[in-house]
């Protein structure tokens, strides 16, 4: 049985702080907002598992027990060091980057908690937690330091990874006695992460390519003996001094003629950019050429760096590195969505604490009505980021773990292998339908929690002395990295969009019954979220409609028995989805809005405790909405007129 981590002692004369204790909402989930059940079952094998547990109530009790370690971890040795770690920052020295004393003490203790394999399979060394511990976590930890996270997470985020394309691409072989698995493609380099002795990176962005991947450059290029080697610059990789390198590079030729071109010309590799000579000295097989110098995140690495024929390992089939990687970043858009939700939760307590003792005109200013409005709103964001980071977190790990069964173990039968099949496509798609909008809604509101809290503190709050300023400088970052906002936006219209084009009776379906129930439904609440989702159905049928319209106008110039190729075929997203892409971020934040209504009422369904948040949000998210809904119905078009004209010259 894995052995529970002892709670760290408290300091002489001292009451530690801790991070899950005083947090109300987080232990809601805990122990009863999350539906454990199912996660411990699949992550366990039903139970099966040689040295698991025996029942969900003792396996949570194991999570709970993790939790509370981080929450005193963080709380006690990662936030007393942040402000040293920010100062301090890093260095680059002869094409090495140097950690700060503070920095490589916090690793030194998750080194020694084991923390990195926490969501590892046991066979592999690790913990064999759920995702979802590794998340909830992750809000912990970038509360005391956000910079401290990202850092983190390319430790055991790289090795799950691996361990995940293993499984994928059928090199990961599962033993039935004892249940598990018996040997996986990257044993050695999973196991060397989870000791802490290496770490890994995502290497896509180059030169002149950032989110066009299309534009990717680097090449893979295999020799007669199938020996692959890359070649190229890849920059503003974070963490990307470590030893373990996902790089997507380009194996196919890019003319328009070939089927490989642009992203279907991208494959996937494991690149160790460093090694050990027979004589025990390091051999480096690629160049780490410069430290970024970044306004904030001074705890966490970005780097240049140079391959020149670097020996690779094919992770997959050629031409598969684009999906592969979306594999990867739509775990990394969750972890950005709770990373955001733990400096929110710092943001808010700095500015009530420091409202809460400044007096102004007789009353400390938390009870003046604008500043107590501020606080109020920041609370009630937070619990709603919350609510819609763990029902991402929830389907995107029930789908993995489907599919890992699927692969590794599937039932005999083959109504129950069809059962699990439906069952996992349905998590995966209530996943891809929240992800886009968690990311870019915690992302956003993470950005301007920052900067409230500087306008609470006032003049204190644009100098160094509380933090905050460091908040807002930590938070930018949020919507530009794994995938900006204004990608996290496109992405959701195209698909609300799609979902139309493929099912239109289902979409009218759906938007007859949310307006049937904005007017019938018997609770109150219900009726309110319902009139989001049926603003949502209507903007939706009208930039459709648009759409179609002006498509339909082009067609027309065309001879009639022309008209159905003309319709179908042709299209051109940058002209046809102009309307669209104009309002992509004013959609997706209506649909945010919408989403965590849902979540939440959901929750109150069966926890009236949970209905007064929801209806706070809802007396917030309503009139946004409405707003939200009138500007995508007026405007735009004299835009969209004028760069017309543009593009036409």
């Amino acid at each position: 049985m894995a052995s529970r981590p002892e709670r760290q002692p408290e300091k002489a004369g001292i009451t530690m702080a801790n991070y899950l204790d005083d947090n109300p909402d987080l232990q809601y989930y805990l122990e009863q907002g999350i539906d454990w059940d199912p996660l411990v079952r699949l992550t366990e094998q039903y139970f099966t598992l040689d040295g698991g547990f025996e029942s969900t109530e003792e396996a949570v009790g194991f999570y709970k027990d993790i939790i509370n370690l981080v929450a005193d971890f963080a709380a006690n040795e990662i936030a007393p060091r942040s402000k040293d770690i920010d100062r301090l920052g890093l260095r680059f020295e002869s094409g090495k980057v140097l950690f700060p004393e503070p920095l490589n003490e916090i690793f030194e203790q998750i080194k020694a908690l084991e923390l990195h394999g926490a969501c590892i399979p046991r066979e592999l060394g690790g913990m064999n937690c759920p995702l979802m511990l590794y998340y909830i976590n992750a809000e912990l930890i970038a509360r005391a330091d956000v910079s401290v996270m990202a850092h983190h997470s390319f430790h055991g985020g790289i090795a799950a990874a691996l361990l995940m394309y293993s499984i994928l691409e059928g090199t990961t072989e599962y033993r039935t006695d004892p249940p598990g698995i018996a040997k996986t493609r990257f044993a050695n380099e999973i196991a060397e992460i989870i000791r802490g002795d290496a770490w890994g990176s995502m290497d896509i962005t180059e030169p002149n390519a950032g989110s066009d991947m299309a534009a990717l450059r680097c090449t893979g290029e295999v020799d007669d003996e199938g020996r692959w080697f890359l070649t190229g610059q890849k920059i503003l990789i974070t963490s990307g001094h470590g030893k373990y390198h996902l790089v997507v590079a380009r194996t196919e030729k890019t003319d328009a003629a070939d089927d490989f071109a642009g992203l279907k010309g991208l494959s996937l590799f494991l690149a160790p950019i460093h090694g050990t000579a027979a004589d025990g000295t390091r051999v480096d097989y690629a160049s780490v050429d410069n430290l970024e110098s970044k306004l904030g995140h001074h705890g966490s690495a970005t780097v240049s760096i140079s391959y020149e024929r670097t020996p690779a390992h094919l992770i997959g089939k050629r031409g598969d590195g684009f999906k592969q990687m979306l594999l990867l970043m739509n775990t990394a858009r969750i972890g950005v969505g709770f990373e955001s939700l733990g400096l929110c939760e710092a943001a808010w307590r700095m500015a009530k604490a420091y409202a809460a003792e400044r007096p102004s005109m007789g009353k400390t200013i938390d009870r003046h009505e604008m500043i107590a409005d501020y606080l109020d709103e920041m609370e009630n964001d937070i619990k709603g980021i919350r609510a819609l980071a763990m029902y991402a977190a929830f389907h995107e790990e029930m789908a993995q773990k489907l599919q890992f069964n699927l692969l590794l173990s599937p039932p005999d039968d083959p109504d129950d292998r069809a059962a699990m099949e439906r069952s996992r496509r349905r998590h995966q798609k209530r996943s891809r339908a929240v992800t886009p909008l968690l990311k870019y809604h915690a992302a956003e509101k993470a950005v301007e929690m920052a900067r409230r809290a500087i306008q609470i503190l006032g003049g204190g709050g644009y100098t160094t002395d509380y933090g905050a300023e460091k908040l807002l400088r930590d938070a930018i970052v949020f919507p530009i990295y794994e995938g900006t906002s204004q990608i996290q936006a496109l992405m959701a219209m195209k698909d609300n969009l799609m979902e139309i084009v493929k099912d239109p009776k289902g979409f009218l379906a759906k938007s007859a019954r949310a307006h049937k129930l904005a007017l019938s439904g018997r609770d109150p609440l219900e009726r309110q979220v319902a009139r989001l989702r049926a603003s949502c159905c209507r903007v939706l049928q009208h930039l459709m409609t648009r759409i179609v319209a002006a498509k339909f106008k082009e067609v027309r110039q065309v001879p009639i028995t022309d008209w159905p190729r003309a319709f179908t075929r042709g299209w051109d997203p940058k002209r046809d989805f102009s309307i669209a892409m104009l309002h992509a971020e004013r959609l997706t934040r209506m649909l945010a809005d919408t989403a965590v209504a849902e979540a939440l009422l959901e929750q109150a369904r069966h926890d009236a405790s949970r209905r007064p948040i929801l209806a706070n949000h809802l007396e917030r998210a309503t009139p946004r909405v409405a707003f939200l809904a009138e500007v995508i119905s007026t405007t735009g078009d004299t835009l969209l007129k004028e760069l017309a004209k543009t593009d036409k010259t």
